[in-house]
């Protein structure tokens, strides 16, 4: 399974279709006084759109990594003037000093941290000339994101295994690739949580899901650990983590969430969690030896999750606004 022509379009055509919608926005902000009551775009001149911050920073990155993939796509120029329009230094500039007030310490902490570094290093994977001036513009804030991590791995004693947008294992994952090619020190310092926060885990018992999950707490550590690891480190691992999975237990990480309600914004969430589970098992069966007894488990997982989700990407915005990353995720960087 494989992004098509007609699936990157479609992907394409709905980030372009979010990434400037400033209504319905969902803010996350604390006002210190009256003067900060102000809407989304005077607050946020670059990610304003796509319901909330985070949705816009990855609705950005979709269209980048299909504007890479695809340069002369029929979404391409709009796509790029849109980003000559937005990505400028001042743009950039607002966003950073938004960040920096002493309020905004928790914000986006670490979902939306780890998506900003993402986009950046998606950016800088360009080789064309608009590319690197808009990574360029964006360079200082994922400066300050990286640095905001740098501060705040030492002093998180714990993970946050929820299946939201606090999941530390996602977050440390989506930073990786931003560290491993852009800030070793940063790289090292997340391995190190890794090894700290999910070294010993054994038997995952996997209660899930839960209603309003968009990624398997489970499957996040196992996809972590695998980026973390040492290639030759991680099989063991795995069979340590989930030692039954071969023979299909525990049964819930094999079968698709059932979606009741695509317009409530919470279950919705649950197309979410079916492709990032198939862009899990598609990554975890890449990291084990081809003769492992999971690989043909893994696969129809990941087949079964993404046949599942991949038909509801675009049609509600509760889910438009922001699963087509996901199901990139999925098709495009799996392992």
């Amino acid at each position: 399974m494989n992004l098509s022509p007609a699936l990157a379009s479609r992907f394409a055509s709905a980030a372009l279709g979010h990434v400037t919608r400033e209504y319905p926005n969902m803010l996350m902000h604390v006002l210190s006084g009256p003067e900060d009551a102000q809407t989304p775009r005077r607050l946020h001149p670059l990610f304003f759109g796509s319901y909330d911050w985070h949705s816009c920073v990855h609705g950005w990155w979709t269209l980048f990594t299909l504007l890479r993939l695809n340069p002369a796509g029929a979404e391409a120029p709009r796509i790029r003037a849109l980003a000559d329009e937005l990505f400028t230094d001042a743009n950039v500039a607002a966003e950073l000093a938004y960040a920096a007030r002493p309020d905004s310490r928790g914000f986006e902490r670490p979902y939306g941290w780890a998506w900003l570094l993402k986009l950046q290093a998606e950016l800088a994977a360009h080789d064309a000339a608009d590319a690197r001036r808009w990574a360029a513009a964006l360079k200082p804030l994922a400066g300050h994101f990286a640095a905001r991590l740098h501060a705040f791995l030492p002093i998180a004693d714990y993970p946050v295994r929820v299946g939201t947008h606090y999941n530390t294992a996602f977050a440390l994952r989506l930073t990786l690739d931003y560290a491993d090619a852009h800030d070793p020190a940063l790289a090292a310092a997340c391995r190190a949580a890794a090894l700290r926060w999910h070294g010993q885990d054994r038997g995952c018992q996997a209660w899930e899901p839960c209603q309003d999950e968009f990624l398997s707490p489970a499957l996040m550590v196992a996809e972590l650990m695998r980026r973390a690891l040492p290639p030759a480190d991680f099989a063991g691992w795995f069979d340590r983590f989930l030692p039954r999975i071969a023979a299909g237990e525990p049964a819930t990480l094999l079968s698709p969430a059932r979606v009741s309600d695509r317009s409530d914004g919470k279950i919705a969430h649950l197309d979410g969690l079916n492709l990032s589970r198939g862009w899990c098992w598609r990554a975890i069966a890449s990291g084990l030896p081809a003769s492992h007894p999971l690989q043909p488990v893994a696969a129809a997982a990941a087949q079964a999750h993404l046949e599942a989700a991949l038909p509801h990407v675009t049609g509600d915005y509760m889910g438009e606004h922001w699963l087509a990353s996901f199901a990139l995720l999925a098709l495009c960087e799996a392992g």
